[in-house]
């Protein structure tokens, strides 16, 4: 019987394989959806190319969900999508690579109580294991031998250079070091990117693909999974669908990190979840638990504008402007034909998602309402994050394509729905806290409350939004949980109910 049986091989997923399998007494399988095999010759160009966006509508590394960004009486659906293959999002995303604030994790341990599992000071070790910082390296809060190579473009095109001196003209300061523990986390920066030489580097390559060789790690593609195996309460295998056929693969401990869609869906399609939602579909209800209960993304409104021709490849993004609980992306490659956009993204949004199921058929995909714009607080920050963009685009002496945002309330907030989407960063779904959190599916170390030998690593277990993009987070995320994992060995002799 394998020992951890790991759902999912995205960005958490890999990191967890790499490390776990490290010990060479611990057997390891680690299972992905993606038909997209790992291979020491390489991946598909498309997905190595850091200069563009492979999220084609015919992409095959891509799950697509229709989500419900806004309902408040003016229906705003769109659709997000998630990566399909080894790496998961990170193969297939911007590569920047920012780190969530030390304000964010003081926030996460004040959901936690006494505890300080998740202090800035506890995970630091974490995101410095994971990093191999090309400009940093030298001090003491980066990391200079990890996996995963992390730097800022030196040479920006003339696109995000004047954006920089527009924003250094309005008054805004410069931080040299957006990763950096202390200091100023207000102003413009440049992004660090997890690329080499041009290459988008994902958890695939920089973890997965170097521990392919060892023994006692069975990876394996193209599988999907279907429901989760309980004994009891405690978890024991998993149902999938490989090569045409129904299998189950049991083991010691199951560690999902499918992802905050996948993951909490999963878990609810196995009976973990609202029991009332749960019986409605037919599911035998395992252990009553706030599954997609409260999720939280990043609402993003576009402004696009001229000129805007970046002038040659880079990264989609080579500089940010933070502002407190917003941020505002330029980015590089084109979204509409002919212009360039600004993003302006709410960091710390009020307003909290909702994910359920809408049929026990794992091909269904799930119910995704992200509830945007639902809180005054939101709309406010948003409109006044806007005005800063707009300054910032005169400044440029850019000529905005995206009409002027209304000053009177309703029109404002009729402005806010008609251009609102999505920083697609998507976390929460099951959320980290102790037991008597009714918000709670999980407690520090991962282990999902109410059964044993069940643990969720990724991003889902976040309980606070991030004021950063995740991608960094999600990583610290898998390698911090993956010391707990070695600690603990087993399921079933280190987890009890």
């Amino acid at each position: 019987m394998t020992d951890t049986l790991i759902v999912g091989g995205g960005t958490a997923g890999c990191v967890l394989a790499a490390r776990l399998s490290a010990d060479p007494e611990h057997t390891v399988r680690l299972v992905e959806a993606g038909s997209i095999g790992i291979a020491p010759e390489g991946f598909p160009a498309a997905l190595l190319d850091a200069t563009r966006l492979p999220i084609d509508a015919d992409a095959a590394w891509l799950w697509r969900y229709p989500v419900m960004l806004a309902d408040d009486g003016a229906a705003v659906p769109g659709n997000i999508v998630r990566g399909k293959v080894f790496g998961g999002s990170g193969a297939v995303n911007g590569s920047y690579f920012v780190r969530a604030t030390a304000a964010d994790f003081a926030a996460w341990s004040r959901v936690l109580g006494s505890s300080t599992a998740w202090s800035f000071d506890t995970v630091l070790p974490a995101y410095r294991r994971s990093e191999r910082d090309l400009d940093f390296g030298d001090q003491p809060w980066h990391g200079r031998s990890g996996p995963i190579p992390v730097h800022r473009n030196k040479n920006p095109v003339p696109l995000s250079e004047r954006f920089a001196t527009a924003c250094v003209a309005l008054g805004f300061p410069e931080i040299s070091d957006l990763n950096a523990p202390a200091g100023a986390t207000d102003g413009l920066g440049r992004v660090p990117c997890s690329t080499d030489d041009g290459k988008r580097v994902s958890t695939a390559s920089a973890y997965l693909l170097p521990a392919l060789g060892r023994p006692n790690l069975t990876v394996q593609a193209a599988t999907s999974v279907l429901r989760l195996r309980f004994h009891g309460t405690r978890a024991v295998g998993v149902d999938v669908w490989h090569d045409g056929r129904a299998d189950t693969l049991w083991a010691d401990r199951i560690v999902l990190s499918a992802g905050a869609i996948e993951s909490a869906a999963l878990l609810l399609r196995s009976g973990i979840g609202d029991p009332e939602q749960l019986r409605a579909l037919d599911i035998p209800v395992v252990h009553a638990a706030p599954v997609g209960a409260w999720f939280t993304d990043h609402p993003e409104i576009g402004l696009e504008y001229r000129p805007g021709r970046a002038g040659r490849a880079t990264v989609p993004l080579e500089y940010v402007l933070e502002l407190d609980d917003l941020e505002i992306r330029p980015y590089t490659v084109a979204f509409t034909p002919g212009a360039q956009r600004l993003g302006i993204a709410l960091m710390r949004p009020s307003s909290a998602g909702v994910l359920r199921l809408r049929s026990a058929d794992p091909a269904v995909p799930p119910v995704i309402e992200h509830r945007y714009l639902s809180a005054e607080h939101d709309r406010a920050r948003l409109r006044a994050a806007v005005g800063t963009a707009t300054a910032v685009l005169h400044e440029m002496s850019a000529t905005p394509c995206t009409a002027l945002m209304p000053q009177q309330p309703a029109a404002a907030a009729a402005w806010l729905h008609a251009n609102l989407g999505t920083s697609q960063h998507l976390s929460g779904t099951c959320r980290m806290g102790p037991a008597g959190d009714g918000r709670a599916v999980v407690d520090e170390s991962g282990r999902v409350h109410g059964v044993a030998g069940l643990t969720v690593a990724d991003l889902s277990v976040v309980p606070v939004p991030l004021s950063r993009g995740p991608q960094a987070t999600a990583v610290l995320i898998a390698e911090h949980l993956a010391e707990d994992l070695r600690r603990s060995g087993g399921g079933r002799t280190s987890q009890s109910l």
